[in-house]
């Protein structure tokens, strides 16, 4: 059987094809670092986060030198606390939890944006710059006023941000 050079031409084009398709998918799926929610963590019970150390008062805390953990809970329709302070120049870890159905965090402007799901704890790690001030969007429906469910994270000095911590709020 005799197969014509433009046949075989377009056979090669079609097979380069495919396995770039496939390289670009398998590329998408691992290359960034997406990652999807952890079970690494125990689930927690969405009725009982009064209880839970983490989630019964948000805040945000340094747990290091330039490292800070911030917890936030999800609900509908909007996220506590609000806004979300944390200091220039320095790693900030959210732990997010959702109280009631799926929501989205996304900090606008970013690459910073994972699913909340009840029951689980998302985990998402920014660099901070310096002062700048970033809308949190929810972008995944989560109910009627889904559309004005927003919070704030405002990246602040470390001088204000140490005056707000220490009682001295809206100094």
């Amino acid at each position: 059987m005799h197969i014509h050079a433009y046949e075989k031409l377009w056979l090669a084009a079609s097979v380069l094809l495919i396995l770039l398709l496939l390289g670009s998918v398998t590329y998408g799926a691992v290359g960034p670092g997406v990652a999807m929610v952890s079970d690494s963590e125990p689930a927690i019970d969405a009725g009982a986060l009064d209880e839970d150390e983490r989630f019964s008062e948000p805040r945000v805390e340094q747990v290091g030198e330039n490292e800070y953990a911030a917890y936030v809970l999800a609900f509908q329709f909007g996220f506590q606390p609000d806004p979300i302070v944390v200091p220039e120049n320095s790693t900030v870890t959210f732990y997010i939890t959702s109280r009631d159905v799926i929501h989205g965090f996304e900090v606008v402007g970013t690459n910073a944006n994972t699913m909340v799901v009840p029951g689980e704890v998302s985990e998402i790690t920014v660099e901070t710059d310096g002062p700048a001030e970033y809308g949190i969007v929810c972008n995944e429906y989560c109910g009627p006023a889904h559309h004005g469910m927003q919070g704030k994270l405002e990246v602040v000095s470390q001088s204000e941000f140490d005056g707000r911590t220490n009682g001295g709020e809206g100094e």
